[in-house]
């Protein structure tokens, strides 16, 4: 047989679209030829394959060699396609029997000497494979460098054959001895416990460990505005402990976000995602882009936390690009020869200081800022950014003697727990968290008492609130009435939830 077909997937963004690896031997001058829209790392394949092929004792035919990855309008990158092409050589050549081929999809980048080496976004590839096969029993199964086989196992159901070297691969379809033959991974995994800090470490702060406790239970952006030293920082990096648990869907699908990034570790199954990049990143950064598209920090915090500390020491530019994001929960990556999305619903925790000197209303009164320099570095801040924020917060200092006296604080399991029963209330309810409550949603699962309604109008009318900032209102307070178990929401509730926007002198 001088022609082999083999199937593979090529990367776009969150999509892992399914290729074909045509691979045809033909008579005349030894050539050896891809098509098929190859960036360079696959045009490159061509030197690795041919000495993974002689260093494995396989002999390199010399003839006219032509391969092609269909379909030729998408774009190929990266070295995940040097396996299929190194085992259609062979099947079209006759060193191994390849009539089997079509119940497999292969990817995996090869060494020089025959090892198989890692490849990104093998848990995307798998996750798409998986389910454009369906419930069906034939599905395809998936042979991939073992180093990506912890990764790719996460995908409940799919079957998953981890090799080492191209020389393990052919021994599967050339060998009846099934011990040679490559063997299904399985992979049980769990979370580390205690991964993040406790909230017991924590003294005082009531109202901010308040205001986070909110946030985890509805999804809700927040911000932190306080003196430096005052625990902000500390708060942020324990707030991903007292998150409700993902489901698997979310963790399936935070985890192939992160596996398109720098890869993802096994071990840190069902950890929400943490991202804290610093203040001189790019808009790029954070959103993603590159040649080929990269998936950027917000992504990568799909179904996490983004926190960003010293948030008007950030580029407007680059804050401004989050506004899209935070309401629709995705973005979109244009460019002039492709497009790429990636989902981007994350939850935004950022923290900063009142003044540019940082003590502003802090009781040592050693702020010298005036008040046209203040509001100039808040202005730094756009309306329509800080109006998509739900909680804005001011975190106090506390006196030194309180800091000394105070008890340690709650736990975070105790707090985990009741923002997880907040949440399965939302489940139940209208099978989303608050945060992302449509305006039809909340006029039905939101709408407040004769008086929290006159209370909540009152406020609107006299801090010139928007509409955003009058449905965002509702929602904090529909999430403090769960966290109550409250089955309307009431006065008390609206009145603490109009608290949580007044931190910056916007109004």
């Amino acid at each position: 047989m001088s022609l082999a077909v083999l199937r593979s997937r090529a990367l776009a963004g969150m999509r892992a679209s399914p290729v074909t690896v045509e691979v045809h031997l033909a008579n005349g001058l030894p050539s050896f030829a891809i098509v098929g829209l190859p960036e360079a790392e696959v045009k490159e394949a061509k030197d690795r394959v041919r000495a993974a092929l002689q260093n494995a004792r396989f002999e390199f035919p010399a003839r006219r060699i032509t391969v092609n990855l269909a379909p030729a309008d998408l774009p190929k990158e990266s070295g995940r396609f040097d396996l299929p092409i190194a085992l259609g050589i062979l099947a079209a050549s006759g060193q191994v029997p390849g009539d089997s081929f079509d119940q497999y999809e292969f990817a995996g980048e090869l060494s020089l000497s025959g090892e198989l080496r890692p490849i990104r976004g093998a848990l995307a590839m798998t996750y798409a494979m998986h389910h454009a096969g369906g419930d069906a029993p034939g599905r395809r199964a998936f042979i991939l460098p073992a180093a990506n086989a912890d990764e790719a196992a996460l995908v409940t159901d799919a079957t998953i054959l981890p090799a080492h070297s191209l020389l393990e691969v052919c021994a599967h379809f050339s060998s009846r001895d099934e011990q040679q033959r490559l063997a299904r991974h399985h992979a049980a995994h769990h979370p580390t416990p205690g991964v993040w800090p406790d909230f017991s470490d924590v003294k005082g702060q009531s109202q901010a460990k308040r205001a986070l406790e909110i946030a985890a239970a509805g999804s809700h952006s927040l911000l932190l505005v306080g003196p430096p030293g005052t625990g902000k920082s500390m708060l942020a990096a324990r707030f991903p402990g007292i998150l409700p648990p993902m489901t698997d869907e979310q963790a399936l699908e935070a985890a192939a976000v992160q596996s398109l990034g720098a890869g993802f570790d096994a071990a840190r199954w069902k950890l929400r995602p943490y991202r804290a990049p610093h203040h001189t990143a790019s808009a790029v950064a954070l959103v993603g882009g590159g040649s080929p598209p990269r998936p950027g920090e917000i992504s990568l915090a799909h179904h996490g936390v983004l926190f960003l500390d010293e948030l008007v020491e950030y580029s407007r530019h680059v804050l401004e690009v989050l506004r899209e994001p935070l309401e629709s929960g995705s973005i979109t990556i244009s460019r002039a020869a492709r497009q790429a999305e990636f989902p981007a619903r994350f939850q935004l925790l950022a923290a900063m200081n009142p003044c540019p000197c940082g003590y502003a209303g802090h009781d040592s009164g050693q702020c010298r800022c005036s008040p046209d320099l203040i509001a100039r570095y808040q202005n730094r801040l756009s309306g329509p950014l800080l109006d998509r924020i739900d909680l804005q917060i001011l975190v106090g200092a506390l006196p030194a003697h309180e800091l000394a006296t105070a008890a340690p604080g709650e736990t975070s399991s105790a707090i985990a727990a009741r923002t997880a029963m907040a949440l399965q209330r939302q489940q139940q309810r209208q099978g989303k968290s608050n945060s992302r409550l449509t305006p039809p949603e909340i006029d039905l699962h939101c709408r407040p008492d004769q008086a929290g309604d006159a209370l909540l109008h009152a406020a609107m009318a006299r801090l010139n609130w928007s509409a955003r900032a009058y449905h965002r209102v509702l929602k904090v307070a529909r999430t403090i009435a769960d966290l109550a178990g409250a089955p309307q929401v009431e006065k008390a509730h609206v009145a603490e939830a109009i608290q949580y926007r007044r931190a910056l002198n916007k109004d």
